[in-house]
């Protein structure tokens, strides 16, 4: 049997480049997603343990290109068994002092990379799932990564905390459509991670206060959340499906 196949998106760098090294491990292989980003792409090929681990671009904020990555994936690989969906984009954008132009503009293009990407590659990749052999079907997974965001709210990026919202619902939804086909849905909502997106904001002049927040002192590693993402991908029991799950180091609690 071959080995499973996973669409990582946003895999060049950061959670999802950890996220691929990790599954890796595991004996996936991968299908390693960037928008424009070859060369990270390229390096986190090159940190994969195993073979046949290949390179797709595509803007996912691009309904076309969306479908051209699906298509291209599973015509290489012949399946897709687990969707990632990490990529996502933040632009500040504070509502009072942020032109009527920049404001749309950046809820537009946040809102298409962040979940309408995620919602028309899940539903691409499900159906996708569905069509393969019923023997396969039992390992068939989609694993989104939100954001503490989305429950505490995003006052500089409210686009982004909406669009992690979104994401959430998305996946509770499809958690309950895809159930009977064995096709298990999860969520991840970290909070801040040590990526080269968060270590200038973790050094300029919110570091200290962005730390004040973690009871662990510290931020999460792209390690963590990646541990959290391979245990839905690969371990969770199927009862779980639909669960959001917060990395966040205690650093905001919900009920």
């Amino acid at each position: 049997m071959n080995p499973s196949v996973a669409l990582v998106t946003g895999a060049s760098r950061g959670i999802g480049r950890e996220i691929a090294i990790a599954l890796a491990r595991r004996g996936i292989r991968i299908a390693v997603h960037s928008r424009q980003d070859l060369r990270g792409a390229l390096e986190t090929i090159a940190l994969l343990p195993g073979t046949g681990h290949r390179h797709y671009a595509a803007d996912l904020g691009d309904a076309d290109q969306c479908a051209a990555l699906c298509d291209s994936v599973l015509a290489e690989s012949g399946s897709i068994d687990i969707l990632v969906n990490n990529a996502a984009g933040i632009t500040d954008h504070p509502p009072l002092s942020t032109t009527y132009e920049d404001w749309r503009g950046a809820w537009q293009s946040t809102l298409a990379t962040n979940l309408m990407g995620p919602a028309n590659l899940s539903m691409l990749v499900a159906q996708a799932m569905i069509a393969r052999p019923p023997t396969a079907i039992g390992r068939a997974r989609i694993v989104n990564i939100s954001s503490r965001g989305a429950f505490r709210g995003e006052p500089e990026a409210p686009a982004y905390g909406a669009s992690k919202a979104g994401l959430n619902s998305l996946g509770q939804s499809l958690a309950k459509a895809l159930a009977p086909h064995a096709i298990y849905v999860y969520t991840l909502a970290p909070g801040w991670v040590r990526t080269d997106m968060a270590v200038g904001y973790l050094s300029g002049p919110r570091g200290e206060e962005i730390l004040a927040q973690h009871p662990l002192g510290r931020v999460a590693e792209p390690e963590e959340v990646a541990a959290a993402a391979v245990f839905c991908a690969l371990d969770a029991p199927p009862a779980m499906t639909g669960s959001i799950i917060d990395v966040n180091g205690a650093s905001y609690l919900r009920t």
